[in-house]
């Protein structure tokens, strides 16, 4: 089965280099119409030029593909919608949407600047939430969308100083599983992630030897998985070197304590069979939490009567 994309619209933020340069030119040579945003600014945000984008939109064009140009920052949600509308003009829909633009401004939270980790939050989460917002209508109106939040390990599992970067990571994967609850019914599938590469971003964190064998090129099998006519949707891939993993938040079949005023104590002896990771289960949804905890209840009422 040949993954293509004949005929399609897609959306990569954070383009101009790295992996959403990779992104794009990996959307184009399968046959989709890229729409290349990037802001142009400098890893940790600051600044802002059209020329990265531009250059990948001079790549794609040179290699027969279709793109456009755009540099707005996913923080203004005016300029995001613009951006939609020049693709939509442009192409007459928008089917894919690659959520990838970013910034570090890592240091230990001791440390951290309040407004540092308010702007991670403001690039990471509210630009993709704008992003998400602006095609929300359109791909519901076409039934048909493809949406990827780039989330990372570090928001899965944590990261000594990243915890703006972390805690923005992490509520991408909630973004996720709530638009890809809502967008079921009109085939938008949403996915998740979680990359692990050389880029601009990742510059001075690794050695030398580590970045040369973290091609950006590796992930984006990942990539064209997750927002193919035929992917998946809810799905957490983790990706770097060429080795591919699924990542899942679980949910352990608990026990049930009780409510009492020794509760707290019971819990306690017993939190290791609480924890207990055998059996444990990915919930379909929010409900699945309030079901397992009453049907315990119940079994145990049952077992008392």
């Amino acid at each position: 089965m040949t993954i293509d994309f004949k005929g399609r619209v897609a959306i990569v933020t954070g383009a101009g280099g790295g992996l959403g340069r990779a992104h794009a030119l990996a959307l184009a040579a399968r046959g989709a119409r890229v729409l290349v945003n990037d802001f142009g600014g400098a890893r940790d945000g600051s600044g802002g030029s059209s020329t990265a984008a531009e250059a990948v939109v001079a790549e794609i064009r040179a290699a027969g593909g279709e793109a456009l140009a755009n540099s707005a920052s996913v923080t203004d949600f005016v300029a995001v919608q613009v951006m939609v509308q020049q693709a939509v003009d442009a192409w007459g829909r928008v089917d894919i949407l690659v959520n990838n633009a970013g910034i570090l401004r890592d240091k230990s939270f001791a440390k951290m600047e309040v407004a540092d980790f308010a702007q991670v939050v403001d690039v990471h989460l509210m630009g993709a939430m704008h992003c998400c917002k602006a095609v929300w209508p359109i791909m519901n109106a076409q039934k048909y969308g493809r949406i990827l939040m780039t989330t990372s390990a570090s928001g899965l599992y944590g990261n000594f100083g990243q915890a703006n970067y972390s805690a923005a990571k992490m509520a991408l994967v909630g973004l996720m599983q709530t638009l890809a609850l809502e967008g079921a019914k009109n085939d938008i599938r949403v996915n998740c992630l979680a990359p692990t590469a050389a880029t601009r971003m990742t510059e001075g964190l690794m050695p030398q030897a580590v970045l040369d064998a973290l091609k950006p090129e590796a992930v984006v099998p990942a990539m064209l998985v997750l927002v193919a006519q035929d992917a998946p949707s809810r799905t957490i891939l983790c990706a770097g070197a060429g080795t591919f993993e699924a990542a899942h938040i679980t949910m352990t079949n608990g026990a049930w304590i009780g409510g009492d005023a020794q509760a707290p104590e019971r819990l306690l002896e017993r939190l290791t069979e609480v924890t207990d990771r055998s059996g444990d289960s990915v919930p379909k949804d929010a409900s699945a939490q309030g079901t397992n905890e009453v049907g315990l209840a119940m079994k145990n009422a049952a077992r008392g009567a």
